[in-house]
């Protein structure tokens, strides 16, 4: 059984490396949180240079709504494998799953809503 910490850390191992392979990038930083049966990955850096570059050349909304149509389709058919690499972990299946990406700051959050708690082991310090 694992600890809460190594969870954490073995979702934002698979993640990053996801984001690697599926998207062209990983994050420059990656934080994962085990709050009970919610599981929230939040990456920095997430933003590609052509990404980067669509945002600051079309006019702000239509640059941003782009991107963040874009970002959630691609999301979404990657969310089967999403699915299973958090099930395989954690040991619990998604009930649901959350997703939005800053323009701005190139902030990335994905919330994973479990079915139930995962069981963890006490760290004795």
């Amino acid at each position: 059984m694992k600890s809460k910490g190594e969870i954490e850390a073995a979702v934002c191992k698979v993640i990053s490396l996801f984001e690697q392979e599926y998207m062209g990038r990983g994050p420059k930083d990656i934080r994962t949180y085990l709050l009970g049966d919610l599981l929230v990955i939040r990456m920095q850096g997430v933003l590609t240079a052509a990404e980067q570059h669509l945002v600051k050349t079309l006019p702000v909304e239509k640059g941003r709504d782009l991107l963040k149509q874009v970002r959630t389709q691609l999301i979404e058919t990657a969310r089967p494998i999403l699915e299973k690499l958090i099930l395989d972990i954690t040991g619990c299946p998604a009930k649901s799953f959350h997703h939005d990406i800053s323009t701005t700051t190139g902030e990335e959050v994905i919330l994973f809503s479990l079915d139930g708690e995962p069981e963890c082991r006490e760290v004795k310090r």
